[in-house]
């Protein structure tokens, strides 16, 4: 996933524009795709968001596509990462003339009005070309179905993971004969493994991303933590505030510990915590898997493994990329079949998607010798089962209103500016906001 920085007032505009649309409806026609395809073969349109390492593996992926299937005429676009990319994608599926597939974050899925934005999956004719539901974890698959039909089908989960500085780590004692880190268990084990870090370079042992413009990082931490303790922040529908106070404040009390005792870089940004991983004397780094290729352009001696257990559940704050199918009037016919078939192929080949990092959310690749060879990224596959995303609210997901809204409130733990108990307050307000906010998507059919 390439991250940009999505702003809380563009964020905001980008929902106006979707709720104008769905006013509008046809009048967003102007954002279909160019109508040009070679002569005698079947039109595919598929609009991603896939930028920087990502969009190099899904050009490879792409391209072999292509290569594989002459008749098909495949036209990929690109577009601009976060509130951008669904403004335009929503406002096509509210025009009726969308492409004929796309790309959207599964935690997304609730508020983009699945039954008027986007069209539902035929499970019979993707089964034709060899996809089940049986092929992906339970709990990532029911999150892609709204009112009994599947609407989004998971390519990947990108979560949460713990970078680790192999030499520091070896210094510091933290790895084990095999090279890799010792297992850690317990909040207790991984504070004092940051001690010994600290102890062996003079470096806080840890860094993610704290401060920043509409900074999100801070909420993705707490989620990671919280999410052990079996917290829920919202309920199960997304519709109630869920807060566990106690639950809450452990992990929130924990955050502030780290950067209290030294054993955290208190004020980073997000481009700031890669330049500090990369400086060397940092031993762990907690961010999403997909910046596995800044470290390997550095050659930066590095590995990487799930989030410790620090708090009972090995969980870990993620969201899925996923295929949808943006609403087309007149969907059907032998461009829906193709893809169908473009969706199923795409998950077959996913080894060449997860050499960014993310783990495939078809379970056949996580056995595959060719994936199971890529080292460290089949490391963490296990995470699979026990990914944490967002409860199915609009105002939930990757570049999300909640995790700027939150991101902002749990910043100041880290920075000092806020005391776990006014963090979680703060929280609570801008939820209980959000959830009385009408969700300008409008609902499912």
């Amino acid at each position: 996933m390439q991250r940009s920085s999505p702003t809380r007032r563009g964020v905001l505009t980008g929902l106006g524009a979707l709720a104008a649309a769905g006013a509008v409806g046809a009048g967003a026609a102007g954002c279909a795709a160019p109508s040009s395809v070679g002569a005698g073969k079947t039109r595919l349109r598929y609009w991603h968001l896939f930028g920087g390492g990502d969009g190099v593996n899904m050009k490879a992926m792409l391209d072999a596509y292509s290569a594989a299937h002459p008749s098909i005429g495949l036209e990929a676009a690109t577009l601009q990462w976060g509130s951008p990319y669904y403004t335009k994608l929503g406002m096509a599926g509210a025009g009726g003339r969308a492409p004929e597939v796309a790309a959207l974050h599964l935690a997304r899925l609730a508020g983009f009005a699945p039954g008027r934005l986007l069209d539902a999956f035929d499970l019979d004719l993707l089964a034709d070309h060899g996809v089940t539901a049986d092929d992906f974890p339970e709990d990532i698959w029911k999150r892609g179905a709204v009112g009994g039909k599947q609407y989004a089908i998971p390519l990947d989960t990108h979560p949460m993971v713990l970078f680790y500085n192999t030499e520091v780590c070896e210094k510091a004692g933290l790895l084990g004969p095999d090279g890799k880190l010792k297992p850690i268990h317990g909040a207790e084990e991984f504070t004092a493994a940051l001690r010994a870090a600290k102890k062996a370079t003079g470096a806080p042992g840890l860094v993610t991303e704290t401060i920043g413009g509409d900074v999100v990082g801070p909420w993705r931490v707490f989620s990671t933590l919280y999410s052990q303790t079996g917290g829920k922040v919202l309920s199960a529908d997304g519709r109630r505030l869920a807060l566990d106070d106690a639950k809450a404040l452990k992990a929130l009390e924990y955050m502030a510990m780290l950067v209290d005792e030294g054993l955290c870089h208190r004020r980073v940004d997000y481009p700031g915590s890669i330049a500090v991983f990369n400086g060397g004397k940092t031993a762990f780094y907690l961010n999403g898997e997909w910046e596995i290729s800044s470290f390997r352009t550095t050659k930066l001696p590095f590995s990487m493994t799930r989030v410790p257990a620090l708090f009972g559940r090995p969980t870990a704050q993620a969201d899925c990329h996923s295929f949808v199918l943006p609403h087309q009037r007149d969907r059907g016919g032998e461009s829906n079949e193709a893809a169908h078939g473009f969706v199923a192929w795409m998950l077959k080949h996913t080894v060449e998607w997860a050499k960014g990092g993310h783990v495939p959310a078809y379970l056949p690749t996580l056995e595959n010798p060719a994936y199971l060879k890529l080292q460290p990224q089949s490391e963490y596959r296990s995470v699979v089962n026990d990914v944490a995303l967002d409860e199915p609210a609009w105002f939930a997901g990757s570049a999300s209103l909640m995790w700027i809204e939150l991101g902002s409130a749990f910043s100041g733990v880290f920075t000092g500016s806020r005391t776990p108990q006014n963090a979680l307050k703060e929280a609570k307000s801008r939820l209980r906001e959000l959830l009385d906010t009408p969700n300008p998507f409008g609902g499912a059919k």
